[in-house]
């Protein structure tokens, strides 16, 4: 058995994400998963010393930086599956010459899994923020049930979430903005805005839904 489908048969978790490698990383890039990922994947104090914000999915990480600077004062949470993602976050916090973090990014922390994994190892861990920027729409109806969105893991968000805290939400794919909604029908969350102003993401920028532009939604658990 592949250590992924481990994974999904210990947690009994069907999985929401697609590839997890894509071409050969550099061998700066493999040196800072290496050597400097370790270092910053999240620990138990980070969640009782400081308040943290969460990003799932962060893709290469242009919008967990931006979170980074924006919140110094708190910790950033980063969880990516996708190596190269993952590795295209390392390289772009760190200086070339000697791979050492930049100072403004040293309350970013980085799970290069899935999220559910995370959220079991730190049960009781507490977000002001939870974002998911363009999640994988699986929009085939047979793959359906591989929608990372489903009522289930909302409600799972939903105990994660300080009060007064917010899950941001955005996808280009409308249909899948749709089925969101009615999943929301089965929790406790409600929205309080379907309006944000926010800065564009590769994965954005490339539109795959061939949609005019991403929707949001903002929710509470209050």
């Amino acid at each position: 058995m592949e250590k992924q489908e481990l994974k999904d048969f210990i947690t009994n978790e069907i999985r929401t994400f697609g590839r997890r490698h894509g071409k050969k990383l550099s061998n700066r890039k493999q040196w800072l998963m290496d050597n400097l990922l370790p270092k910053i994947a999240p620990k138990s104090d980070d969640f009782s010393e400081k308040p943290a914000i969460l990003e799932i999915g962060f893709g290469n990480g242009e919008h967990l930086r931006d979170l980074a600077l924006s919140n110094p004062d708190k910790i950033i949470v980063g969880a990516e599956p996708f190596t190269n993602g993952v590795a295209a976050l390392m390289s772009s916090i760190t200086n070339e010459s000697d791979n050492i973090l930049y100072d403004e990014y040293k309350n970013i922390r980085v799970h290069p899994d899935d999220v559910r994994l995370l959220l079991k190892d730190f049960e009781s861990a507490q977000f002001d923020e939870i974002w998911v920027l363009h999640p994988d729409p699986w929009p085939k109806a047979r793959h359906e049930k591989r929608r990372l969105l489903n009522h289930d893991f909302l409600n799972l968000l939903s105990k994660h979430i300080q009060n007064g805290g917010k899950i941001v939400i955005g996808t280009d794919h409308w249909e899948y903005y749709d089925w969101i909604v009615e999943q929301l029908k089965q929790t406790n969350l409600k929205i309080l805005s379907t309006d944000l102003d926010i800065i564009k993401t590769r994965y954005q920028l490339k539109n795959k839904a061939g949609t005019f532009a991403p929707k949001y939604l903002i929710l509470s658990n209050n």
